[in-house]
């Protein structure tokens, strides 16, 4: 009965240290997951954060070229 009962917890501690490490390594690969997630997050913040300012330097640009145009035209054209 004796041999018996130490199988029983040799196997019992085996079955606890492999899901333990088990657990550990899942969780160490979600960890490293969610930081490249984050990371990524960061990036896409950063081109997110930049892109009112360059809508507004476009729409400035193109303030600019709709006045060279016009006085292009009116150099070439000019009214009556």
């Amino acid at each position: 009965m004796k041999s018996e009962l130490l199988v029983a917890l040799i196997s019992f501690l085996g079955t606890m240290t492999g899901t333990l490490g088990g657990i550990i390594t899942s969780s160490k690969l979600t960890s490293y997951r969610i930081e490249q997630l984050e990371k990524k997050v960061e990036v896409h913040n950063n081109f997110a954060g930049r892109m009112p300012v360059i809508e507004e330097k476009i729409r400035v640009i193109n303030h600019r070229l709709a006045d060279i145009e016009n006085e292009i035209s009116t150099e070439i054209y000019p009214k009556a």
